[in-house]
């Protein structure tokens, strides 16, 4: 059991988080049940719903609203008290980030995980609502809740869900997490969920939680700390192993598999090499100077996607870039020859990913080849 500073006390119970309230809370939720602002609730949740570690999500009714209602039953809640979140990460991975100021303190409790989930905002939809009826109901993987020691007016709450919701994709972007159903930098994912609250009975009354007010960035930094936290926790998602070429490339489709399937195309007599070769790129990919060309390039992908720059300049400065990439790998410019348009392929996008696992695979050929076959 832990105690908040609003006096509230967590609970772990078998794959909940709960928090109990010791008095009148003004609560902003997304749950399904008590969605929206209440102030007649006595706890909140958080909780894993897989049906064993490494299971897939499994409602226990027809609904998921009857699902989220069963749950807080089996945790000695009453239904129509409490509001929660469901989702696929572990409750021991939950990070509490605590951020003060004088006598203000916002408490961050995060779960997350995005490595199957990740999305951008915009992404093409993965199921439609007909009349609230929908055939899937995925559980959220990054589940935020906040709790607030002050006396917050329910503007004032909402206000504070964007800057959560703000802190949340900045965490993510920083560790430039790429979206799985798109060439986009992920935002979040697309069934995150959030609970934040503040104390009715607290003297100290704040009516700005927006990126200028202290208790906005105190908001800010906890959340981006414990997101961060719980995504290194779950799954290893950290600045570390984001410094990689394919971590980096992959949302654009350049991955060590995809580099080796263009590679065997040409040279079967090696297919049983395969373990050989993704030992030798997994020292490569990490190459820090080969990390921050390869960034450089996908950048400039981005902001043509953006339409920040044009056609034009960005071709003409990723085969710059990518000559810089040649040089690091020791490779002799004048072995290369790059081709000067896309025409043979189906988008921009393909032409410059193309271009960059072609050179790969001349550098296999001509470093990895001559290890390999000592």
């Amino acid at each position: 059991m832990k105690l908040l500073d609003t006096g509230d006390k967590v609970y772990r119970y078998n794959k909940s988080v709960i928090i109990k309230f010791v008095g009148k809370r003004a609560v902003l939720s997304t749950g399904i049940i008590n969605g929206g602002y209440t102030e007649h609730l006595t706890s909140v949740f958080n909780n894993d719903a897989k049906t064993a570690p490494g299971m897939g999500c499994q409602l226990k009714a027809p609904t998921y609203k009857e699902h989220m209602e069963i749950i807080s039953k089996e945790m000695g809640l009453d239904p129509y008290y409490t509001t929660g979140l469901g989702t696929a990460a572990d409750m021991e991975n939950m990070c509490i980030v605590q951020e003060k100021y004088k006598n203000l303190t916002v408490t961050a409790l995060v779960t997350a995980g995005i490595e199957t989930n990740g999305g951008r905002v915009g992404d093409e939809a993965a199921y439609i609502e007909n009349n609230g009826k929908v055939e899937k109901v995925n559980h959220g993987t990054v589940n935020i809740i906040v709790s607030i020691n002050a006396n917050l007016a329910p503007r004032t709450l909402t206000r504070a869900l964007v800057t959560i919701t703000e802190a949340k994709t900045a965490a993510i972007q920083e560790l430039l997490e790429g979206s799985k159903y798109s060439h986009g930098l992920a935002t979040g994912s697309g069934t995150d969920g959030t609970i934040v609250y503040g104390n009715l009975e607290s003297n100290n009354v704040y009516n700005d939680a927006g990126k200028h007010s202290k208790l906005g960035e105190l908001i800010g930094k906890s959340v981006k700390k414990a997101v961060k936290d719980a995504l290194a926790k779950q799954s290893g998602l950290t600045p570390e192993k984001q410094k990689s070429i394919f971590r980096r490339f992959r949302r654009y489709g350049v991955t060590a598999e995809k580099v080796w399937d263009r590679y065997i195309e040409e040279n079967l007599e090696l297919m049983d090499k395969k373990l050989e070769y993704i030992e030798f790129m997994e020292k490569i990919e990490k190459d820090e100077k080969l990390v921050a060309l390869t960034s450089l390039y996908i950048h400039l992908m981005d902001q043509y996607d953006w339409g920040l720059l044009s056609k034009e300049i960005v071709r003409e400065e990723c085969m710059n870039i990518l000559k810089q990439v040649i040089i690091s790998l020791e490779l002799d410019l004048k072995d290369i020859k790059f081709e000067k348009e896309e025409k043979n392929y189906e988008n921009f996008f393909k032409y410059l990913s193309e271009e960059f696992i072609f050179v790969l695979v001349i550098f296999i050929k001509k470093k990895w080849e001559a290890k390999c076959l000592k």
